[in-house]
């Protein structure tokens, strides 16, 4: 199992900020599954930074394959 294989599980993602002065990216997914990640500020810019390198990137594969 990998990042590149498909499946059927639906889930919500909310991002903010926390009391505390950290980013939290807080995953709920069927099944009452819970999951907070709290990031300092300056790694959730480089997750920012790698989420929209993947962006490009996927972007670029979709046009090659049409």
């Amino acid at each position: 199992m990998g990042i590149d294989t498909e499946r059927d599980i639906e889930a919500n993602l909310q991002i903010g900020p926390t009391e505390k002065g950290m980013v939290r990216l807080f995953i709920e997914a069927d099944g009452g599954i819970e999951i907070p990640m709290d990031f300092t500020p300056d790694e959730a810019v480089e997750i920012a930074e790698e989420i929209m390198a993947a962006a490009h990137r996927a972007g670029k594969t979709g046009k090659s394959k049409r």
